[in-house]
């Protein structure tokens, strides 16, 4: 009895053998942003797998707040990748024959929105297995920022900070000397690992060229820092150089509001003098009007004198043409109208 049941465990054990298993142990990937992670799934069949050949990978979101999503199905000779939209074109089957035994996948461009569990499933009835895969994405650090916070003189106290603008934790940080004496002072040893360098009482033995080297599992990247430490400046000087240019330049500004100012002042009094005209001035008399009146009044001499008398009149006075500037006084003498000069000289040449 106890040979027949030995021999019924040592069938099972082999059938059991001989079924579905999937070769890949469990484990966690770090990958960096932007990268290609590559998810294994390798797997064997038994003789008495005999089912059709389903695989399947599901996304267990890190943040638990969503429920398992299929990336990526193969059933029935056919690939579907297209269930999950977030992965949507970047996971893809790193074999073209999955009936092989290697269901392993890609995901390309890595997002911090693709960190979770992915859990790969091969069917093929009866046999059926599963195997899991922690994926963590980080972030390279980058955009790395060396930069002198004080004033670098002789004497004075200032620091030396290393900022990355992006980076995972955890970060390591490594400054080295790069020039002149590549010796760091002892003061500074303690904060070699550190984002920030305090510097006390400096000296010109400082000066030089420092790197500061960013660090964490995926990446690195680096930053250049110059210093130069140098004699201090007359500050009083500079403080009055400034203050005067800043009087300058406040005079300069009032001339020209001023020059302005009195510009307009002087186009507005132009504008007003020019359509400042009095109604009450006659306007000026013109050349033919003093040259009628003139001829007017010989007109009414010749009216007086007969024909005898005409020949010793002299002819001189016709001769004799008012220039525009005689006028007399409107006062002293009246002239005759038009309508009487015109009346008297033709009463008299008949």
């Amino acid at each position: 009895m106890a040979l027949l049941l030995r021999f019924v465990l040592l069938c099972g054990v082999a059938d059991f053998a001989r079924s579905l298993s999937i070769t890949t142990p469990e484990q966690m990937i770090e990958k960096a942003k932007g990268e290609t992670a590559y998810l294994p799934c390798k797997f064997t069949l038994g003789p008495e797998d005999q089912g059709p050949l389903d695989i399947e990978w599901l996304l267990s979101p890190a943040d638990n707040q969503k429920v398992d999503q299929v990336i990526i199905l193969y059933s029935g000779d056919k690939i579907y990748d297209d269930y999950y939209q977030d992965l949507k074109g970047r996971v893809h089957f790193t074999s073209t024959d999955l009936k092989s035994g290697d269901a392993s996948i890609n995901v390309t461009n890595l997002q911090l929105s693709d960190i979770g569990t992915y859990q790969c499933k091969v069917k093929k009835a009866p046999g059926v297995g599963n195997k899991k895969i922690q994926l963590t994405v980080l972030v390279k650090p980058s955009g790395i920022r060396c930069y002198i916070d004080g004033s670098e003189e002789i004497g004075s106290d200032f620091k030396l900070k290393c900022e990355p603008k992006e980076g995972s934790l955890p970060l390591r940080y490594e400054w080295q000397k790069l020039s002149n004496s590549q010796k760091l002072p002892t003061s500074w040893l303690p904060e070699m690992t550190s984002p920030v360098i305090s510097v006390k009482n400096a000296t010109t033995e400082y000066s030089g060229t420092y790197s500061c080297t960013v660090k964490n599992r995926v990446g690195s990247d680096q930053c250049l820092l110059r210093l130069d430490v140098v004699p201090p400046s007359n500050r009083a000087g500079t403080i009055a150089g400034a203050v005067i240019g800043t009087l300058l330049a406040l005079v300069l500004i009032g001339l020209i509001i001023f020059c302005c100012h009195k510009k307009r002042r002087e186009e507005k009094y132009e504008k007003e003098v020019h359509h400042d005209i009095r109604e009450d001035v006659p306007p000026p008399k013109s050349r033919t009007s003093t040259a009628r009146s003139y001829l007017g009044s010989n007109h009414s001499s010749l009216g007086s004198m007969s024909p005898s008398n005409m020949e010793g009149y002299s002819k001189t006075q016709y001769n004799q043409v008012p220039s525009e500037d005689f006028e007399r006084d409107p006062q002293s003498v009246t002239l005759p109208t038009a309508k009487f000069l015109e009346d008297t000289f033709f009463t008299d040449l008949e």
